[in-house]
C-alpha cells in the first residue's frame, strides 16, 4: 500500500481571498459581520468572505477557481471529493437558476474546473472534509486513483444560520474557544482545496479515523473522543508521546468544549503525560461546517511553513484544565487535527512533517 501526501492547498475565507492575505490578518483578523435572521428578530456575527459577485454562481466559480489555482491543482487528474453541508442552498435562496439534484451540481463544479475525473459528495456534517480525506487516502493508498482533490465547500446561506440559531447554538458576540464566558458558535463561509497524491512531499497524511456515537445527536462524547485518538494513533503507527500539536475543535460551545477538554485530559493522564500544544482556529475563521476540516488544515500547514503563530484565547476556563498554545511548539513532527460533528461524528487525522526527523 502506498503512502499518501498533501501536495498543495489553497484557501479563501473571512481572513482573505488567499493564504498570503490570511496570514497578514492572523493577528488583526477582520471583524465578523452581522446577519439578521428573519422571523427570529435577532442578529448574529458571521465570518463572510469579502469577495463579491454578480450572483451566487459567478461568485462561487470565481472563488473556487482561485483557490484551486492556489493549491496548484488545476492539472490534477484524479477524483474530486466535495465536502459540504449546504452545497448550493445559497443559490436556491436567491431564486437563481440552480441544479435540481446533487449529481448535476457536482457536474457543474467539474465544468467550472474543466474536470474530467470522477467526483463524489461527502456530507457527514462538520466532519465532512476530514472524512473526505480519509476516503481519498484509502483510494490512493490502494492504487485506485493517483491523485485527489479535496474541496471543502461552504458558502453563506440563511438556512444554516437560521438552523443553528433556532437550536440556540450561536453566540451573539464572538467565538470564545475554551473560555469561561463562551456562549456558542460563530459560523463562517470558506472554500478550501487540498491536493492529495502518492507523490512524496513534506506533509504525509499518516492516518486517521472516524468514530460515531449516535447517542449524542448534536454533541460530543468523551468516550468516543478518546477512542478516536487511540485509533488514529494506531492507524498512523505513532505513540502518544509522539504528538507535538493538536488542532482541536474548540468552537466555543458550552457543553462540547468541556467534553473535548475532559477527553483530552483523561486520554493523556492515562499515560501519565501532559497534553501537547493545543491550537484552535475557529475564532479566526468561524465554524465553516462541512468545509471546516479542509479549511483549518490548509491554514494550519501555511502557519507552520511560514512560522506565523496566531493569537489564541487567553482567558480559558480554569475548570477545563486546558490552555491554548501562545506560541508555536519547537517541534511539529506529528500533528493531530480533530473535528466533531452532528450525528455523533468524531474524526481525527494524523499528519506528519517529513522535514523533521
Amino acid at each position: 500500500m502506498r503512502e499518501v501526501y498533501i501536495n498543495g492547498w489553497g484557501l479563501a475565507s473571512s481572513l482573505g481571498p488567499n493564504l498570503d492575505v490570511a496570514l497578514k490578518n492572523l493577528h488583526t483578523p477582520p471583524a465578523a459581520q452581522q446577519r439578521v435572521i428573519l422571523g427570529l428578530d435577532q442578529s448574529f456575527p458571521y465570518f463572510a468572505i469579502t469577495q463579491s459577485g454578480s450572483n451566487w454562481h459567478e461568485r462561487c466559480a470565481r472563488i473556487l477557481r482561485s483557490v484551486v489555482a492556489e493549491a496548484s491543482a488545476m492539472t490534477c487528474n484524479g477524483a474530486i471529493y466535495l465536502a459540504s453541508s449546504s452545497l448550493n442552498v445559497g443559490a436556491l435562496e436567491k431564486n437563481e437558476t440552480h441544479c435540481q439534484n446533487i449529481p448535476d451540481f457536482l457536474g457543474q463544479l467539474a465544468k467550472i474546473l474543466d474536470w474530467q475525473g470522477p467526483r463524489y459528495w461527502i456530507n457527514t456534517a462538520c466532519t465532512s472534509s476530514l472524512n473526505a480525506m480519509l476516503m481519498a487516502r484509502e483510494a490512493i493508498s490502494n492504487e485506485v486513483i493517483d491523485e485527489a482533490l479535496i474541496i471543502g465547500f461552504e458558502l453563506e446561506n440563511q438556512l444554516s444560520i437560521a438552523g443553528f440559531a433556532g437550536m440556540q447554538l450561536l453566540s451573539k458576540t464572538e467565538s470564545k474557544p475554551f473560555a469561561t464566558e463562551r456562549d456558542g458558535l460563530v459560523l463562517g463561509e470558506a472554500i478550501a482545496v487540498l491536493r492529495l497524491s502518492a507523490q512524496t512531499s513534506r506533509w504525509q497524511l499518516a492516518g486517521g479515523t472516524q468514530v460515531i456515537d449516535s447517542s449524542q445527536a448534536s454533541g460530543a462524547s468523551t468516550k468516543a473522543y478518546q477512542t478516536m485518538l487511540k485509533q488514529t494513533l494506531a492507524d498512523a503507527k505513532v505513540s502518544i508521546e509522539d504528538i507535538d500539536l493538536m488542532k482541536v475543535q474548540a468552537a466555543g460551545s458550552i457543553p462540547n468544549d468541556a467534553i473535548e477538554a475532559n477527553a483530552i485530559n483523561n486520554f493523556f493522564e492515562q499515560s501519565t503525560i501532559s497534553p501537547p500544544a493545543l491550537l484552535s482556529l475557529k475564532s479566526l475563521l468561524g465554524h465553516t461546517l462541512g468545509a471546516s476540516g479542509a479549511v483549518e488544515i490548509a491554514l494550519l500547514l501555511e502557519i507552520i511553513e511560514r512560522q506565523k503563530w496566531p493569537a489564541q484565547q487567553k482567558n480559558t476556563d480554569v475548570n477545563l484544565r486546558v490552555e491554548l498554545a501562545s506560541k508555536m511548539p519547537q517541534k511539529t513532527r506529528t500533528i493531530l487535527a480533530c473535528i466533531l460533528g452532528f450525528g455523533g461524528s468524531h474524526t481525527c487525522l494524523a499528519i506528519k512533517d517529513m522535514a523533521i526527523k
